[in-house]
Formats: structure tokens, C-alpha cells, sequence
């Protein structure tokens, strides 16, 4: 069976295919399935590049879709033929946060899904959405899952409230569909009037340039009449932190996502006490959430952004373009 392994020390050019033992048939409470897609992440980079250390030979990619092709023992969720796809918290089943680290992440504690097949436990997957292909699929995961979490989960996002997104990446495209399908309106910055254009035509009601305006935070503030959004998907850390802070209203919600600007830094207190802001932590959610996720994405019939696809044999490619941060949404995966 082909397997893509990153190889150490890590970096783009230690990864590579090789050829490993087919996982064989599913045993009781497991099922086997067929990869097809996956999608890259910000989470995925820093493993491939050795920011986040991992195991020597480790398969990458935390995201994998495709078809049952067996169930063992036990399976009464899925039947061979069914689509699903992956959790990034296999064992964080439901309720409040259990985890806080990636010791059992696909593509990071544990083996991810840049191969051919898995037999792996029933409940390490949940079905897919309804008209989705598997790269599709596979966005869900990570990126969507987050997205919806921040919003719906955590911020109780509700018809006519008003949301700033940082960025164009996974996430903050996600996050846009998301809001525009439940009615909220959104702001949406970002350093491309380009990529802001595409943003417009998804939707979003008011974009900025932060890089001409670095006094976005005040300025989406004032767009808001003063008042300050309800929301903000925060993916940038501690150097746009205090401009989130600056653009929430009293008494709002930050999502605290990213960290694309650095792990640590100053966090202006008085501002945040001022506000009477929550700021929230966050890392994708359980597979309870994802189920939920899936039915609002049938009924809504919202599809993924993705910019681009690349074989699995071109991973190292697909990552690159990635770091070039020349992408609008995702990056897909498929073999």
C-alpha cells in the first residue's frame, strides 16, 4: 500500500512515498476505508516543516475522507459504500474540551491519512455531507469544524449579528459561509484587494485592507456605527489581538484561533477588561459538534472554497504553495 511519510529531521524535501503493509480487515468496532481526499492546514505545516516535532516516518495530514469499504463487529453507524470523513479528535466524543494536545491527532501524535487505506475505530469518523466529494469532505474536518465552532458553538451566533474574520485562509472562509447562511453580517480583512474582492463575491459586507489601514481595528469599530462587532474569528494572535479588541463591541466574543503572528506575546488587559470582552481558546471540537456541523452543511448546501488540488505525490508542491500564502481558502489533496 502507498504511504506518504515525512521522514526526519522534517522539511518538504524528507517527504516521500514508500510502501507499507495494507491495514487488512476490520476488527470488532473498527471499519476500513478507502482515502480520496484530504485538505492541508496550518496545523499540517507546522508538523511537515518540524515546527511541531513528530515522529520519525510519521503520515501526515490530520483531514481524510472516502468510502467504507468494511465494517467489523459491532458497526451499526456505517455500512460499506458509506462516505465519511475523519475527526481530528478521535477520542474528544462530546461534551466540554477533554484534550489539549495533539498526542492522538492524526498526522501529528498519531499516523494521519496520506495513504490508501485505515482500519481505524467507527467512532474516528462521522458520515460525510450528503453532496460533498472527498476533498471536499476532508475541509470539513479541521478548518469547517473550527469555523463552526467559534461562531456557533462558542459565540451563539444568531441572524443580524455582526462578525469580523482576519484573513482569507481555511478558516476565515469557512467561518464567512458559515455566517452569511445564518443571516449575520460580516467584515473581512486581509492584505489582497484581490483576495477581498472574492470575499465580496462570497458575501462578505464590508472588507479592509489591514495593510493600508493599520488602524483596521478602530475602522471596523466605525463601521459598526461605534458600537463594535458581536464576534471576532481571531487566526492572527498576539499582533492583532489588541486590533480585534479595538473592533469588538462591550460584552462580545473573541475567538481565539491562531497563531499565525507568533505563540506568545502581550495581551493588553485594560483594553480587554474595558471591552468586558471573552476571549475564548479554541482548537477544533468534538465529534458530536461535527455531526452537527455536517446536518447544518446538507441543509444549508453550502460547498468549500477551494483553490486548488494537488495528487498526493505532490504533497511537498501543495505545501509550498501554502507557504507562499497565494491560496484563497483551501488546498485540497486527492488520489
Amino acid at each position: 500500500m502507498k504511504v506518504m511519510t515525512l521522514r526526519s529531521p522534517a522539511g518538504l524535501d524528507t517527504l516521500r512515498i514508500e510502501e507499507r503493509a495494507d491495514p487488512g480487515d476490520p476488527t470488532p468496532g473498527t471499519i476500513r476505508v478507502a482515502l480520496h481526499g484530504s485538505s492541508l492546514n496550518f496545523h499540517d505545516l507546522g508538523v511537515v516543516t518540524g515546527k511541531m516535532p513528530s515522529a520519525d516516518g510519521r503520515v501526515p495530514l490530520s483531514d481524510g475522507a472516502g468510502i467504507v469499504e468494511a465494517v467489523g463487529e459491532g458497526v451499526t453507524e456505517f455500512a460499506a459504500g458509506d462516505h465519511v470523513v475523519s475527526c481530528f479528535f478521535p477520542d474528544w466524543q462530546d461534551g466540554p474540551p477533554v484534550i489539549g494536545d495533539f498526542s492522538r491527532t492524526p498526522g501529528d501524535g498519531i499516523d494521519g491519512f496520506a495513504q490508501a487505506h485505515v482500519v481505524l475505530p467507527a467512532t474516528a469518523f462521522t458520515h460525510a455531507p450528503k453532496l460533498y466529494d472527498s476533498v471536499e469532505a476532508a475541509t470539513i474536518t479541521t478548518a469547517g469544524l473550527t469555523a463552526w465552532r467559534a461562531l456557533v458553538v462558542d459565540g451563539g451566533l444568531k441572524a443580524g449579528d455582526t462578525v469580523l474574520l482576519l484573513g482569507t485562509g481555511g478558516v476565515s472562509i469557512w467561518a464567512l459561509q458559515i455566517a452569511k447562511a445564518m443571516g449575520a453580517i460580516v467584515a473581512i480583512t486581509s492584505s489582497s484587494d484581490a483576495k477581498l474582492d472574492r470575499a465580496k463575491r462570497l458575501g462578505a459586507d464590508f472588507t479592509l485592507n489591514y495593510r493600508t489601514h493599520p488602524d483596521w481595528g478602530r475602522r471596523i469599530a466605525d463601521w459598526t456605527g461605534g458600537r463594535g462587532v458581536d464576534q471576532v474569528v481571531e487566526v492572527g494572535g498576539p499582533a492583532t489581538l489588541g486590533q480585534s479588541i479595538d473592533a469588538v463591541r462591550i460584552g462580545g466574543h473573541i475567538s481565539l484561533i491562531g497563531v499565525l503572528t507568533g505563540r506568545g506575546g502581550e495581551v493588553p488587559t485594560a483594553a480587554l477588561m474595558a471591552k468586558q470582552a471573552r476571549l475564548q481558546g479554541l482548537i477544533v471540537a468534538s465529534r458530536r459538534d461535527q455531526q452537527a456541523f455536517v446536518r447544518a452543511l446538507d441543509a444549508t448546501g453550502i460547498r468549500p472554497v477551494i483553490d486548488r488540488r494537488f495528487p498526493l505525490d505532490r504533497l511537498a508542491d501543495a505545501f509550498a504553495f501554502e507557504m507562499s500564502g497565494e491560496h484563497f481558502g483551501k488546498i485540497g489533496i486527492e488520489w
